[in-house]
């Protein structure tokens, strides 16, 4: 089995490197991007199966990724979002923009781990 290529973007440094070594451990192939901009590049540049998709960045909102990526035709093969807000509208509209799965924060381990494996 290939590992898969992962996109982690997430502002907090700390969320970021626990996540990039507990997925590099499992045997995936890992990127992180910490704002908008450079999630762009990172998915034109590395293509990642799976993007794990935090939407309060430093730059812009974590939609505006697949808005742009979309106008491109360069959607990662799967996007999960993550967000710290509990609301049935953000929900909607993250499914709308192409995410397959909306995670609330803190994500339990084993539910992310359980996700990221079966892409």
């Amino acid at each position: 089995m290939l590992a898969t290529r992962l996109l982690i973007v997430e502002d907090s440094e700390l969320t970021a490197g626990a996540l990039r070594l507990l997925f590099e451990q499992l045997g995936h192939e890992v990127n992180v991007a910490r704002d908008v901009r450079t999630a762009i590049l990172s998915v034109l540049n590395v293509k990642p199966d799976l993007m794990l998709l935090d939407l309060t960045l430093p730059d812009g909102d974590g939609l505006d990724v697949l808005s742009m990526l979309q106008d491109q035709n360069q959607m990662p093969g799967r996007t999960i979002a993550v967000t710290g807000h509990d609301d049935p509208e953000l929900r909607a509209r993250c499914i709308q923009a192409g995410c397959s799965e909306v995670l609330l924060k803190p994500v339990p381990i084993a539910q992310l781990r359980a996700l990221v494996q079966s892409t």
